[in-house]
């Protein structure tokens, strides 16, 4: 489970996120939508305590970030938006690496590393340096590594940047095998089609505030609840989450 109560971050007087508060139910996969500049990866830089929140609190399975960091970082996988990656390590040799960090037993991280290697199609490219790997490849290798200590929360920020199609479907299936399991994924991402495809509900963030929270079934009722948006493409009853997105934002720019 993730729980944010009442979190909020300045910068002198740009309010960045502005007192969110959401709860995320274990095995649920959560979709964090916003346009750019929205606050999300703030919100998630907060979430990992790599950026400290002007108030507010978060709990990673029921641990808080800012008075157990170890403890929440031991139970959460985290692939950011631009995942750092030691070029000069073999991908089998990063794995191994990430999970000596974690305490994985030398032998149980070995199976792991290999399993993860197979099922993102790097085990032919196990022993090369990562430097040598393609953009897509690398993005690969990183959520493996945020997989290896076999976390119950998943935290992504733009997973999908660099995925070919084929990488990309294969990446959903494993989102939706993983909250099967009964991870907790919060996934923030600018594919509003494969959020839509993925995910059991929604956050719509908008310059720092949460304007919409709920199932798709709940957000196109609150969006049939205006005229609809000139910018966006109604689909007869605007029932896909790209044109719901469109009708919120747009009422929220006051273009209703």
């Amino acid at each position: 489970m993730i729980e944010i109560r009442g979190l909020s971050k300045q910068y002198g007087p740009l309010v960045a996120v502005d007192d969110l508060t959401l709860t995320i139910e274990r095995g649920q996969l959560f979709g964090f939508i916003g346009r750019n500049g929205a606050g999300k990866t703030t919100t998630i830089r907060m979430m990992m305590g790599l950026l400290e929140p002007t108030e507010g609190t978060v709990c990673l399975g029921g641990f808080d970030i800012r008075r157990e960091p170890e403890r929440a970082k031991a139970t959460t996988g985290y692939l950011p938006d631009h995942p750092f990656l030691y070029d000069k390590l073999t991908g089998l040799e990063l794995l191994r690496f990430v999970g000596g960090l974690y305490g994985i037993e030398r032998r149980e991280c070995e199976a792991r590393s290999q399993e993860l290697l197979y099922d993102f199609a790097l085990a032919e490219r196990a022993h090369e340096l990562v430097e040598t790997y393609s953009h897509g490849m690398k993005q690969r290798l990183a959520l493996a590594a945020a997989l290896i200590h076999r976390p119950e929360i998943l935290v992504l920020d733009e997973p999908m940047v660099g995925l070919d199609p084929q990488g990309a479907l294969d990446f959903r299936r494993l989102l939706r095998r993983l909250g099967e399991t009964g991870v907790t994924i919060f996934i923030s991402t600018h594919s509003l089609a494969v959020a839509e495809e993925i995910c059991d509900r929604f956050g719509i963030l908008d310059r720092g505030r949460l304007m919409a929270l709920g199932d798709l079934t709940e957000l196109r009722a609150r969006a049939a609840r205006g005229p609809s948006n000139g910018n966006a493409s109604d689909e007869g009853d605007g029932s896909s989450l790209e044109s719901v997105f469109l009708r919120l934002v747009g009422a929220a720019d006051g273009e209703w």
